[in-house]
């Protein structure tokens, strides 16, 4: 059996194929046209991941996507009837949809000449992130944490991992979101491009949390465990902020509101010098990121009561918070994918699709060697083409 796993329409698109259970591909997009985090539908990685598989596209079996537009559909029509957000935001979550439903045209679309024979599995957002931690990781059984800025109307993921099941726990929904929160703050402090976020963890240790009280009230805590978002702070919530996720590197608006300069200070223009405020303003945001992070990490040990775990979603590449997992939870394991991000969804999608059509877990995912690679002429071609000698 043959499955493509797909993360498409979104920042990192990606391409992972399965034969008979077992990883023999999986590649981003930008590898191939170097455009850094490229948006839009994985042509080439489909290609790379075919050749490498010694298969066509009319002997895939199965297509899955780590996106289902059907997901949490009650939510969406309530939170539409409270908030009534703008009719240009909900004409862009339409327009999204449909293209995650023509994923059959669009691989006959990139992939011309051939049949496209197979069945296509739309995997929830979150738990393709799950997955791709746990359905092909070390575990046998752990508790499960995604965390990223928002897929399928949701925001983090508490799961727990047993053999060949994922069981939800609980769910952060739209429009609280830690990825969310951290995203504004790296454009607040000048920083705009998509996933500008490691820049300001990098400059986080040079501050001090001057700001911290700023950042409780922005992410107010609403129980032991869950966080929530001021959303006088934020425009997501009900404003079109012109979102594009195709054919091009992932773009968005202004996250924050007006109000916040009068809080945290005039936004940093990014041709400007980083100075001691904005250090500080970096070192509050990833303490308050902490202090949510670890409730979550921390209330899903005690509902679990197991000593694994296992982390992903964008905000699973916070290194400087996984490497204080053991200081702060009771978990003595932990297993993080090499692509926890959204391009990892795509490993995670073909993963599920694998267990919901087999009953069996796909083989473990050894090591990260499954993308494209140079012979050493190539290297010194590429080198030489950029005006660079070896």
């Amino acid at each position: 059996m043959n499955v493509l796993g797909l993360n498409a329409y979104h920042g990192d698109s990606a391409a992972c194929l399965l034969v008979d259970g077992r990883i023999v591909a999986a590649a981003e997009e930008e590898r191939f046209n170097r455009i850094k985090h490229w948006a839009g539908f994985p042509r080439e990685a489909v290609a790379y991941c075919l050749r490498e598989g010694g298969v066509k596209l009319c002997e895939v079996d199965h297509v899955a996507v780590n996106r289902d537009p059907r997901a949490a559909l009650m939510y969406k029509a309530l939170y539409v009837a409270r908030h009534w957000p703008s009719l240009r935001l909900l004409r862009d979550r339409v327009r999204n949809a449909r293209a995650w439903h023509g994923i059959r045209q669009a691989l006959g679309t990139h992939v011309p000449g051939t049949e496209v024979r197979a069945r296509v599995h739309h995997v929830e957002h979150h738990f393709a992130h799950v997955a791709s931690s746990f359905l092909v990781g070390p575990f046998e059984e752990a508790a499960l944490l995604s965390v990223d800025g928002f897929g399928n109307f949701s925001s983090t993921l508490l799961a727990v991992g047993r053999g060949e099941s994922i069981r939800e726990i609980a769910r952060v929904r739209f429009p609280w979101s830690l990825g969310v929160f951290y995203e504004a703050v790296t454009q607040h402090l000048g920083f705009v491009n998509y996933g500008d976020e490691y820049k300001v963890m990098g400059i986080a240790p040079y501050g001090e949390p001057t700001y911290l009280g700023a950042m409780r009230a922005i992410v107010p805590q609403v129980s032991d465990w869950e966080y929530g978002l001021d959303m006088r702070y934020f425009r997501h919530g009900t404003e079109q902020l012109g979102y594009t996720w195709n054919k091009q590197p992932p773009g968005m608006g202004r996250l924050f509101s007006s109000r916040v300069g009068k809080l945290l200070g005039p936004a940093r223009d990014p041709r400007a010098a980083v100075e001691r405020q904005h250090r500080d303003l970096a070192r509050s945001l990833q303490v308050r990121y902490e202090e949510a992070f670890f409730a979550l990490v921390r209330r899903l040990q005690a509902v679990t009561g197991l000593s694994s775990l296992c982390l992903a979603g964008g905000c699973a590449m916070n290194s400087v918070a996984n490497g204080k997992v053991f200081a702060n939870s009771k978990f003595q394991h932990v297993y993080i994918p090499p692509a926890a991000g959204d391009s990892g969804g795509a490993v995670g999608a073909a993963a599920a699709a694998w267990v919901s059509l087999t009953g069996r877990r796909p083989e473990p995912m050894r090591h990260a060697y499954l993308g494209s690679g140079y012979r050493r002429g190539g290297v010194a071609r590429l080198r030489r083409g950029r005006g660079g000698e070896l």
